[in-house]
């Protein structure tokens, strides 16, 4: 159970993706919740580093987002294309 529980924990996915090997998800989901509303995984914690691990109340944030090189646009400069409203008024460039 234990197993099952910090494999989910560790990988983030849903408890409905649990392995086959760990047993029914429901099972491992319900007995997390029961230990977390009892306060175990917090003695656990607290007795295997000795200390709360809870200094304040603080946040981390390290999403970002990787884009590509060119994601920004294409090769430097404004576009050289007019528009087709300034295309359709504009002299025609070929020869009669």
């Amino acid at each position: 159970m234990i197993s099952g529980i910090v494999h989910m924990l560790r990988s983030g996915a849903r408890w409905r993706d649990c392995p086959p090997e760990y047993g029914p998800y429901t099972t491992i989901y319900n007995r997390f919740n029961r230990c977390s509303r009892q306060g175990l995984w917090f003695a656990i914690f607290e007795a295997l580093t000795g200390s709360t691990g809870v200094i304040s109340s603080a946040a981390i944030d390290s999403s970002h987002i990787k884009a590509h090189r060119s994601a920004a646009g294409g090769k430097g400069g404004p576009s050289g294309k007019p528009s087709g409203a300034r295309a359709a008024a504009a002299r025609r460039k070929s020869t009669p």
